[in-house]
């Protein structure tokens, strides 16, 4: 595409010849002639500098750090996500329903389903939702418009996914919860009899698991995006337009609000409220309810081996050291007040 005719798509302010094709993004290290590159970090001007890209995107801010064509947008990250979109659209496979599918339901002329998929019975499916070989959908689920389900994707029992939402291959939506109650030296199964329902523009990353409330629903908001090998349990709430990293668990029952982040590996407890806007590290484990919107880290930092394990001995003896110096400062303030 012309470089005018991105900014007449997709906005931004162009600066230099319009004219320029591009065919492809590349980064500024890679890039060659005929590719667009984008530049938001100014610890890398220098390759700013050596570029051989055709064209570039970067920040007002930095707008005359080079002489090529440019196209000038507050968030150059987020115009060059939208810049891959518009040069490689989605390619899925053309509408209608493979002769090796199981349908049980009636489906929109526009729905593709691929081969071996299942289709359960009293499905509601939007228009244009794709599902590739391999999909199980059960029976009394709903799926919006644009959705697309990736190959050996699983969505159990009523569950609902709104409109543009994208579940990689090998998620599972809707599978039980850990809900087990002891009797004696035995777990007893407590049915699971609530739903996964997930809002619209949300996608789930390969492998990741979304279990299916216990009584109440497992509720992942609008816009929420969680990536690969991440566990969900039963009841969790997730706010809209929160991202979680891969690895991450979440205990049942634990709410987040709006605008929330988790690092790989996070993990957090269960029946816990997170308010909106909180920001937890990776590798974080949060224990307790976070109240207020901020960035939160629990990580011990890396260490040698020996000096970890000299900081892990001095750790255990934070408590004793604590009470004894509780101890000496009511000694020196009952000295103080002596006559």
């Amino acid at each position: 595409m012309r470089l005018d005719a991105i900014v007449a798509e997709l906005g931004g302010e162009l600066r230099g010849d319009g004219s320029v094709e591009v065919v492809q993004v590349a980064s500024l290290t890679s890039a060659g002639p005929g590719y667009i590159s984008f530049f938001s970090n100014s610890k890398l001007k220098a390759q700013l500098k050596e570029t051989r890209a055709s064209a570039v995107i970067l920040a007002p801010g930095s707008a005359d750090d080079t002489e090529l064509p440019r196209i000038v947008h507050q968030n150059p990250y987020a115009y060059y996500a939208r810049v891959v979109a518009l040069l490689n659209p989605a390619k899925h496979p053309r509408a209608g329903i493979h002769a090796k599918a199981v349908v049980a339901s009636s489906l929109p002329d526009s729905v593709t389903v691929g081969a071996c998929a299942v289709v359960g019975e009293r499905v509601r499916c939007g228009e244009n939702v794709v599902l590739y070989p391999g999909c199980v959908i059960g029976d009394d689920v709903s799926i919006g418009d644009d959705t697309v389900i990736y190959a050996n994707a699983v969505v159990y029992q009523g569950c609902v996914i709104g409109k543009r939402a994208v579940i990689q291959s090998g998620a599972v939506i809707g599978s039980d919860g850990f809900g087990f109650a002891r009797e004696g030296e035995r777990w007893i199964k407590i049915p699971q009899i609530g739903r996964v329902v997930i809002g619209d523009d949300v996608e789930i990353g390969a492998n990741t698991s979304v279990d299916r409330g216990a009584l109440d629903d497992t509720v992942i908001g609008n816009g929420v995006k969680l990536d690969n090998q991440i566990q969900i349990a039963h009841n969790v709430q997730i706010g809209d337009h929160s991202a979680m990293a891969g690895c991450v668990g979440v205990a049942g029952s634990t709410r987040f609000g709006k605008r929330c982040t988790v690092g790989g590996a996070g993990m957090v407890s269960g029946h816990l409220e997170i308010a909106d806007d909180v920001h937890i590290s990776a590798g974080t484990l949060v224990g307790k309810s976070l109240k207020q919107a901020g960035v939160y880290t629990s990580v011990f930092p890396l260490d040698t081996h020996d000096g970890w394990l000299q900081n892990a001995a001095q750790i255990r003896r934070l408590s004793k050291l604590a009470e004894r110096v509780s101890e000496l400062e009511k000694a020196l303030k009952e000295k103080s007040i002596t006559p």
